[in-house]
């Protein structure tokens, strides 16, 4: 039996880092799977408990030099919370490092910039005191950086060098140089050396590394902005009623059966039935639907929405992590956690990216110095400025942020999305199979047409097709004894009942002691009794409703035909509308369905389905989504989760219908929370978003590293330009990372585009 844990991984400083670990641990003996995220850092690793453990894969991960842990069942608190308290101790450093470095930048460049330093810092008049001045301010700041070292070199030490490697040997090999040009001051009185310190560009660069860190974290931060607002919507505190008396107590506390007194303008604390009151209730967090909800008794409410104008007493039915407010905030972590197909090339290069980068600034360092005739200095700084200019953050973090902004913003829209891979499925989808009941319509049937053909009125007509359905379960049958409710007629009462299958209904029936036999079914079960008096005027329009997609009754009583009743499943509003932008979008549309072909072309012409589907019994209809991916098409299949989960899993991507906002969430790739048909170009719209994002990322990323080294190794000086100074490359390689998570952010505004909504 195979297992699956998320681990939390802390130490993980670039994409050579995850990349490391991803492929040791999917070496390892057992595992089957191991993907790691670095924007979210943690790995979700499948393996065989009987070859393997969690703690042995925790030791191989810690053997590489970071930390692993089991990730705690609904941590998503505590790991928000360690976020920011790194992003604090980031800041807290900046102004110490940006102060001292600045004060070195003015001792080491001042004079080169017309700048008098004062007689006793002056290098030329006190060499010895000018270098060890910078010494000892540098000192700090290396301190404060010391991360850089403490991560970069073991990692070096061990053969898997990282970003935080290059910046260790990049300002190390500043450092070393300027203190043995130092030690030759003091000692030989070499004062020339004075001006060939680098004290400055070790310093500056650790400050400008740690500003662009600050600035990645702070906006990773954000792209958390999703699961934080959710977490915000649940109450910490509530009323509990313990008989007549009230008690303040944390939700925490809260038990499956307790009553929970609600006030207006209160978010309700867990998911609940209504026991007594009224009052709407919005629920635009978990559906997107802007429209509160009408609430009384008997009706459910969820954990996070908001009481609006009523006071309500509720019981507890699911608390804890079981709510669906909690299982929405699992699903969208598992969704940001997870890695898109997309990411796979940028992993691979990853890889191997720092030891080309070490590799590419020695040669570049030593071609300078033994074939260029650069001196020493000039080739160090060469060496320096192709080790800090490089940047496999920006790599690492373009797919991931993307897909962590985007799954988050589609919570906001009320559309949940399982996985990274989903988003890139649903960018290309070509066909879309819909189901027909309570997809495309409303799944409510109605009566919308009731001919009378004898002296029965339309009352006694509803009265005696109600007292035969009250013993039916069919939909059918429920439509009529809505109709009655509705319109406060009082059923027949029933003396006996008889379901004739595939016909209709026999039953004996009472209205105010006055008998009735009454037949209740399709044309043929007539004929079969000799029933006597269908005209063929009525023959005609029950043809002609048919043809609309309507299924018609015909109601004898007696013996004698009194009248037909049609009912319909009525089409959703915005159905045809979503159909028109689909095929706009070049997208086929198709309509899967065990109804007869009439009723399904019915509707199908109605909405403007290109393909009908129809007679097809649930445990087919994953069949016939296999038969139109064997064409070619990468097929989303639209149902309600529940009786299409073959055909949900069949597809390419499976989307959810939630006609309850408690719909199974495991049934599909993507769950609409709403149940709003609109949701599926939204889904379509926000898939190519997000993927468009990653685009951007990716060649910004891959760009900006491919022109950048080059630069840095001196290919403009070959031809007269200028050569790169490490400080530059040093806040360029800073600015990368923060270019690619801010590009990642703007997702948050995220707004379907015009072709995306009706």
């Amino acid at each position: 039996m195979h297992k699956s844990i998320k681990v939390n991984i802390t130490g993980m400083h670039c994409a050579a880092c995850s990349s490391r670990i991803e492929r040791v641990v999917s070496n390892m003996e057992g595992v089957d799977q191991c993907s790691v995220n670095l924007a979210t850092q943690k790995a979700l690793i499948a393996f065989d408990p009987a070859l393997t453990s969690v703690t042995t894969i925790a030791d191989r991960i810690s053997g590489l030099g970071f930390h692993a842990e089991e990730a705690a069942e609904q941590d998503h608190g505590q790991k928000l919370e360690e976020a920011g308290s790194e992003l604090l101790r980031i800041k807290a450093r900046l102004l110490p490092e940006f102060v001292l470095a600045i004060t070195i930048m003015v001792l080491s460049m001042g004079p080169m910039v017309g700048l008098q330093l004062p007689r006793i810092f002056d290098p030329d008049l006190a060499p010895l005191r000018y270098g060890l001045v910078q010494f000892l301010l540098v000192l700090p700041v290396l301190y404060l950086g010391r991360n850089f070292y403490l991560n970069g070199l073991p990692a070096l030490f061990r053969g898997v060098p990282n970003m935080d490697s290059l910046i260790a040997i990049g300002t190390g090999a500043a450092f070393v140089y300027s203190t043995w040009n130092l030690v030759e001051i003091a000692v030989i009185g070499d004062v020339h050396l004075a001006h060939d310190l680098y004290y400055e560009a070790a310093a500056m660069l650790i400050a400008l590394v740690s500003l662009g860190k600050y600035l990645e974290a702070r906006s990773k931060f954000k792209t958390t902005g999703a699961i934080r607002g959710l977490m915000e919507l649940a109450p910490d505190r509530a009323i509990l009623l313990v008989g007549e008396k009230q008690k303040v107590v944390a939700v925490t506390d809260i038990r499956v059966g307790d009553r929970i007194l609600i006030r207006p303008g209160e978010r309700i604390p867990v998911d609940s039935v209504v026991v007594e009151g009224n009052s709407v209730v919005d629920e635009s967090m978990l559906t997107g639907e802007s429209m509160p909800v009408g609430k009384k008794a008997d009706a459910k409410v969820y954990c996070g929405t908001l009481n609006k104008n009523g006071t309500l007493i509720l019981k507890a039915t699911k608390v804890g992590h079981d709510t669906v407010l909690a299982r929405i905030i699992q699903l969208v972590q598992d969704a940001q956690g997870a890695k898109a197909p997309i990411a796979g090339l940028a992993d691979r290069i990853s890889l191997y990216f720092v030891p080309a980068v070490i590799a590419i600034g020695l040669v570049a360092g030593i071609s300078w110095f033994f074939i260029g005739g650069a001196d020493f200095s000039f080739s160090l700084r060469i060496f320096i400025a192709v080790l800090v200019i490089a940047c496999p953050c920006a790599m690492g973090l373009a797919t991931p942020t993307s897909i962590m902004v985007g799954t988050g913003r589609g919570a906001q829209l009320g559309i949940l999305v399982k996985t990274g891979e989903v988003l890139e499925r649903a960018k290309n989808v070509g066909c879309m199979v819909f189901d027909k009941t309570g997809t495309l319509t409303t799944g409510k049937p109605e009566i919308t047409d009731i001919a009378l053909y004898s002296d029965l009125s339309e009352e006694m007509v509803l009265r005696l097709a109600a007292g035969a359905e009250s013993r039916s379960e069919h939909p059918i049958g429920q439509a009529i004894l809505t109709t009655v409710a509705e319109k406060n007629y009082e059923p027949a009462a029933v003396k006996s009942f008889l379901a004739l299958p595939g016909k209709g209904i026999e039953a004996s029936l009472l209205v105010q002691n006055d008998s009735y036999e009454l037949l209740l079914g399709n044309h043929s079960l007539l004929q079969e009794k000799n029933v006597s008096g269908v005209t063929q005027a009525a023959t005609h329009q029950a043809a002609e409703l048919s043809h609309q997609g309507k299924t018609v009754l015909y109601l004898a009583v007696n013996g004698k035909f009194c009248a037909t009743l049609a009912v319909a499943d009525r089409l959703k509003e915005e159905a045809a509308a979503i159909v028109a932008r689909l095929d706009a979008l070049g997208i086929h549309t198709v309509m899967l369905t065990g109804d007869n072909e009439e009723t399904a072309g019915a509707v199908a012409r109605q909405s403007g389905i290109s393909e009908v589907i129809a007679g097809v019994f649930p445990e087919n209809k994953a069949e016939q989504v296999r038969r139109l991916q064997l064409k070619g098409y990468v097929v989303a299949m639209v149902g309600d989760g529940i009786n299409d989960a073959p055909a949900l899993a069949q597809a390419d991507v499976g989307i959810a219908m939630g006609t309850g906002i408690d719909v199974a969430m495991e049934s599909a790739d993507i769950v609409l929370m709403g149940g709003r048909l609109e949701g599926v170009l939204s889904a379509i719209g926000l898939s190519r978003a997000t993927l468009k994002n990653i685009y951007q990322n990716l060649f910004w990323a891959f760009g900006y590293n491919v022109i950048g080294i080059p630069v840095a190794a001196g290919v403009l000086a070959l031809f007269g330009g200028p050569t790169l100074n490490p400080m530059i490359g040093g806040a360029a390689m800073a600015l990368s990372s923060v270019s690619v998570v801010s590009n990642a952010l703007r997702l948050r505004f995220y707004q379907p585009e015009k072709r995306y909504r009706v």
